[in-house]
């Protein structure tokens, strides 16, 4: 049998333990790694279903949006429609018509008001030069009132919903007389 020195028994002791280190840091090293990992993993899933509840969410509120947004303007419009059901249940007389009359014109600027704190504007087109980006020609006349190529008479008024023409007018326009 040989004999080991002492002094190499010492040195593959500290070799040992050096291997026994170094394994203990590779799996502790692993283990780290394996739950930050997880931990990654679960932040993910967790923004994956929170994304998910805002898909389903936004859907939603769009949907209520387009189903109930008329709900301001309706409500106000519903007092106007009171306003006209009372004016039809009044017995329109000789002596009450002036009465009447004005009770209507006075729900007619209600309605006005109502649509123009809901960002309804009318546009002024008489006597303004054509544009087919707010009017619809019906058909042309000859006049002198007003230049060829202007409008000369309004069939229906032209409307903006903020800055959207909502509805186009419709107009006869000028030409010139033969």
């Amino acid at each position: 049998m040989s004999e080991q020195n002492p002094a190499d028994q010492n040195g593959k002791q500290a070799s040992d333990e050096q291997k026994e280190n170094a394994s203990f840091d590779v799996s502790s090293e692993i283990k780290k790694l394996q739950e930050q990992t997880e931990k990654y993993k679960n932040d993910y899933l967790y923004l994956r279903a929170e994304f998910e509840n805002y898909k389903r969410n936004a859907i939603k509120e769009r949907a209520e949006a387009t189903k109930y947004g008329a709900e301001r303007i309706i409500n106000d419009a519903l007092g106007v429609m009171d306003n006209f059901e009372r004016a039809l249940q009044t017995k329109a007389t000789a002596e009450t018509l002036n009465t009447y009359v004005q009770g209507v014109e006075m729900t007619a600027n209600e309605l006005k008001n109502v649509l123009q704190r809901n960002g309804v504007t009318e546009v002024k087109v008489e006597g303004t030069a054509f544009d087919p980006n707010f009017m619809e020609a019906l058909s042309s006349e000859p006049t002198t009132e007003v230049p060829p190529g202007y409008v000369s008479r309004v069939f229906k008024k032209a409307y903006k919903l903020h800055d959207k023409v909502i509805r186009p007018a419709q107009v006869v326009v000028a030409k010139k007389p033969e």
